[in-house]
C-alpha cells in the first residue's frame, strides 16, 4: 500500500517522482494500468523503480480489476483442510506461482488450467510438514502465510514458519492453539506447526483482516462450533465471504457483536 498510495498523490503532483524501491506485486501493476487508463504519466521503468510525472489532471476511464489472489488461495485451503473439493473461475493462476508450489509440496491436490483453480482435499490424510518463508512477491506472499498455518496444523511432521514481512502476523496463532492446534511460538517472527492436529470448535477474538479469514477457515475445519468475534476485519477484505462459503456447504451465521457496559467509576 506504500507504493500505491505514493503513486496516488505522484500523479497529480508537480514534477517527477521516483519510487524505489516499489513493491512488485500485481496489483501495483494492475494500479499503474487503471492510472494510465485514466491518462496518468506512470511507468515501471525497472522491476523495483516505478517513475510518475505529475500532471494537472486526470480523466474517467474503464478499467477490470485483476482476480485476488489472496482470496484465492484462502478458498484453497479451506477446500483443503475440509476434505472439501472446490473449483475457481476466473483465478489468478499466473499471480500464485509460489503459493501453488508450496502446495504442491505439501501434497494438496491443485490444477490450474487457464483461469481456472481446482482444488481438492480428498488426500489430505498424506499431507506434510513443510518449511516456510514469506517474501515479496513473486515470494509466498506475507497475507498467504496465516491460511497456510491452518494448512499446516493437519500435516504430518514438524512445521516451521518464518514472517519476514509483516510484524505481527503470527498473533493470530494463539487462537489456533485455543482451538487443539500444537503451536509454539519462538519470536515475533518464528513458529513450529506439529501435525496432524485434530481441531475443535473455541471462541476466540481476530485482530485484522488475514488471520479473521484464516481463523474461519480453522473453525470450517474443526470439530463443533466455534464463536469468531471481529468479522468486521473480514469483511473489509472479503466480498460476502460467509455466503460464499454457505453457498459450498458451510454452516456460517452472523451474529451482532453486543458492546461492552461501561463500568461505573467507584467513590473512595
Amino acid at each position: 500500500m506504500g507504493t500505491e498510495n505514493v503513486m496516488l498523490a505522484a500523479v497529480l503532483a508537480d514534477g517527477r517522482t521516483t519510487i524505489h524501491p516499489a513493491a512488485a506485486e500485481p496489483e501495483v501493476d494492475d494500479l499503474i494500468a487503471f492510472l494510465q487508463t485514466m491518462g496518468a504519466e506512470v511507468q515501471r521503468s525497472a522491476p523495483d523503480t516505478i517513475e510518475v510525472i505529475g500532471r494537472k489532471r486526470l480523466r474517467g476511464g474503464e478499467h477490470r480489476v485483476i482476480p485476488d489472489r489472496i482470496e484465492a488461495g484462502t478458498f484453497v485451503v479451506a477446500a483443503a483442510v475440509t476434505g472439501g473439493r472446490v473449483t475457481l473461475e476466473g483465478a489468478p493462476c499466473d499471480h500464485l506461482g509460489a503459493f501453488l508450489e508450496l502446495l504442491d509440496r505439501i501434497g494438496v491436490d491443485v490444477t490450474c488450467r487457464g483461469d481456472t483453480i481446482l482444488a481438492s482435499g480428498a488426500d489430505r490424510d498424506r499431507f506434510r510438514a513443510v518449511d516456510v518463508t514469506t517474501a515479496p512477491y513473486p515470494g509466498l506472499a506475507t497475507d498467504l502465510q496465516p491460511p497456510t498455518c491452518v494448512l499446516l496444523t493437519q500435516a504430518s511432521g514438524r512445521s516451521h514458519v518464518h514472517e519476514t514481512i509483516f510484524e505481527d502476523r503470527l498473533e493470530f496463532l494463539a487462537g489456533l492453539a485455543r482451538m487443539g492446534a500444537r503451536i509454539r511460538v519462538q519470536d515475533a517472527n518464528h513458529a513450529t506447526i506439529t501435525g496432524i492436529a485434530p481441531l475443535h470448535g473455541a471462541e476466540t477474538e481476530i485482530g485484522d483482516l488475514r488471520a479473521g479469514a484464516s481463523m474461519i477457515v480453522a473453525a470450517l475445519a474443526a470439530e463443533g462450533t466455534s464463536l469468531i468475534h471481529g468479522a468486521h476485519h473480514v469483511h473489509r477484505g472479503y466480498e460476502n465471504i460467509g455466503r460464499k462459503f454457505q453457498d459450498l456447504g458451510a454452516s456460517i451465521t452472523s451474529v451482532a457483536e453486543q458492546p461492552t457496559p461501561r463500568r461505573r467509576a467507584s467513590k473512595g
